[in-house]
């Protein structure tokens, strides 16, 4: 006879036995009513469909201009390693450093953890390293700030159509669905529903 989990309560630590729920439900401390987790079974399956989806627009927004600008007959572009370049060259080197880190780096890293994560589990099979990745995976999340540089981005572009005619690329489009694909797999990322199916394809 299989034993119940074990599972402690986020908010007060009080350790209890794992409550069966129901599809779609949500299990709560006995103790002070805070969620312990939210049972749904699909919750990997969608996360790893947003964490493809992503990759793809995250490939398009760093292969191709983010925008443009027309001024007396000359159009010119740039990539986001682009304006990384241009930061370093023009001695914003902190800047551009950060500006790599935070909208290529992590984030980049971030999705190559997702799919190094799920996609094995999809076909049962364990990755090797996986604790090692998952830990990359929680370290580096909080510091992709792709949606500060698209405000940033916004703002630079309502104040220099002022001086020139504004041409988007499919960069900038393809960020704006990055962003919120980057969300919604991470709403449907459930790290508990990971660990158990990696349990189960090790034994």
């Amino acid at each position: 006879m299989q034993a119940t989990p074990i599972i402690a309560c986020h908010e007060c630590d009080l350790v209890q036995r794992e409550p069966t729920v129901p599809a779609d439900g949500v299990a709560r401390c006995a103790c002070c009513g805070g969620e312990l987790f939210r049972n749904q079974p699909d919750a990997l399956d969608r996360s790893l469909a947003y964490t493809l989806g992503a990759l793809i627009l995250f490939v398009i927004a760093n292969l191709f201009p983010i925008c443009g600008l027309l001024a007396q007959g000359n159009l010119i572009k740039t990539t986001l390693f682009g304006s990384v370049l241009a930061l370093w060259d023009n001695d914003m080197r902190l800047v551009a450093i950060v500006v790599f880190f935070t909208t290529i780096l992590f984030p980049g890293a971030e999705i190559a953890a997702m799919l190094y994560l799920m996609l094995p589990l999809r076909f049962e099979r364990v990755p090797r390293w996986f604790a090692q990745v998952f830990r990359l995976r929680q370290a580096v999340r909080p510091w992709g700030m792709i949606e500060v540089y698209m405000l940033g981005i916004i703002v630079a572009l309502a104040k220099l159509a002022h001086i020139a005619d504004v041409v988007t690329g499919y960069a900038l489009w393809s960020f704006g669905g990055l962003i919120f694909l980057l969300a919604a797999a991470a709403a449907r990322f459930d790290a508990r529903v990971l660990w158990i199916r990696a349990s189960l394809y090790h034994a």
